[in-house]
């Protein structure tokens, strides 16, 4: 196998424009739906791999975002993304999005994650070496270890989510989306867009915490989004969302993507991506709400109720370093 070679290319991509009024997903919301966002940081992220690998790549892994306020729209928005560090096919890639409102000039951060993507070789499929990164500066370095620090709390989580099955035999509120990928969510190698796979679970999340709560909900976190295949346009896809646990304010569940050929139906769909999301309900000014509270019935409900709450505890117990700083969560525009 060939091994990583030495590149001068810039580790860095920052995209910025408006956020729109079709970014908004529900009708007088307080901004731009979790979905959207993603959608923008995958665009980001894949732009920095593609420029970095010189290559086409594709979305591994997206992990531990909180979105910490909305993003309204007419706001600018700035996606920063910049390589962490690099295995032999892989970029790590910590993001940031920030928005503005162009009359003061302030950017706030909304929300900051770490997206993992994979060379691939055009030709073959198969994947592709890609340049090392070497930290130069104290801040490289530090964002460095910050997405070291990630590592055994991802491997803790995969392990953990490994375990559990999803079957019928559940009393759960749960909402199955299907649909054909279309041409418009196709990327630059053929496949359906890791963004737009991202916005299609968080439209189920959505639909799912909205029937059960009679409340508008929003996304305030999510993590362990895991691509297992790509999705190609055509196929028939189905984005299961599950509620597995209910808080004071937040309600949890896992969303799965299958996808598969239309002409074998359901039985042919096979898992593409996972993911799990917290969602809360929230009034006309945004505020939370209290969450209409699920009681788990049969011995799956129970095990997925305690599932989610090991996911809570690991993320507690490894309490990885922050992939930026908190001081740099405001800065004017330039």
């Amino acid at each position: 196998m060939a091994s990583p070679v030495e590149t001068t290319k810039s580790p860095l991509v920052t995209l910025r424009f408006m956020a729109a009024p079709n970014d908004v997903l529900l009708a007088g919301a307080q901004g731009v739906s979790g979905g959207r966002v993603l959608e923008w940081i995958d665009k980001a992220a894949y732009a920095c791999a593609v420029q970095w690998s010189g290559t086409y790549c594709v979305t591994a892994y997206v992990g531990h975002i909180h979105f910490t306020r909305p993003i309204p729209s007419g706001h600018l928005v700035e996606v920063r993304s910049r390589i962490a560090m690099t295995g032999n096919t892989s970029m790590h890639i910590v993001n940031e999005v920030l928005s503005a409102d162009p009359r003061d000039g302030v950017f706030t951060r909304a929300c900051d994650c770490l997206v993992i993507f994979v060379a691939k070789d055009p030709e073959t499929g198969g994947t592709k070496p890609v340049p090392t990164f070497t930290p130069s500066t104290e801040e490289e370095e530090r964002v460095l270890d910050a997405a070291l620090s990630r590592i055994s709390l991802r491997n803790a989580i995969e392990q953990e989510m490994s375990k559990q099955t999803y079957t019928d035999d559940s009393t759960a509120p749960r909402v199955i989306h299907r649909f054909l990928a279309k041409p418009t969510d196709m990327n630059w190698g053929g496949k359906v867009h890791g963004g737009s796979a991202m916005e299609w679970i968080d439209e189920a999340g959505v639909a799912c915490t909205m029937e059960w709560s009679g409340e508008r909900t929003v996304a305030v976190y999510a993590g362990g989004i895991r691509f297992r295949k790509p999705i190609s346009i055509g196929d028939l896809v189905e984005v299961d969302a599950r509620l597995t646990r209910t808080d004071a304010r937040s309600m949890h569940l896992v969303i799965q993507v299958r996808s598969g050929n239309p002409r074998g139906g359901r039985d042919s769909l096979s898992p593409a991506i996972h993911a799990t999301f917290t969602y809360v309900g929230v009034d006309l000014d945004g505020q939370p709400l209290p969450a209409r509270q699920f009681t788990p019935v049969t011995e799956e409900d129970k095990r997925l109720w305690e599932h989610t709450q090991t996911l809570k505890n690991l993320r507690q117990e490894y309490a990885p370093m922050p992939l930026v700083r908190p001081n740099d969560a405001q800065q004017r525009i330039s």
